[in-house]
């Protein structure tokens, strides 16, 4: 099991990135407009960089859903190599087998 502060601090990120996310699209397409004057899109370029870092979609780290683990993350499943063996182990997970040739 993860550290919960390091799961909660994701979970924190996800929703800032929600909270955010219209606000950051507007800037970067302003910034990403050549035709609009270059002072324009200085400006839009400090105003992003005002706004919280970890509103960032980069920042969010993919976790697994029952046991937080980083690494070995699938995505299709939302969890871990470990859970996910665990739950096809048992039956859990519908049209999962394990391989057999």
């Amino acid at each position: 099991m993860a550290k919960l502060s390091a799961v909660e601090k994701n979970l924190s990120r996800r929703k800032k990135v929600a909270k955010y996310s219209n606000r950051r699209a507007a800037l970067k397409a302003i910034i990403m407009n050549r035709s609009l004057p270059a002072e324009e899109r200085f400006q839009a370029t400090l105003k992003l960089a005002e706004l919280p870092s970890n509103s960032a979609k980069v920042r969010i780290r993919n976790r697994c859903a029952i046991t937080g683990r980083p690494r070995g993350y699938y995505r299709k499943f939302d969890m871990s190599r470990i859970a996910l063996r665990e739950l096809a182990s048992s039956g859990l997970l519908p049209g999962v087998t394990k391989a057999s040739w």
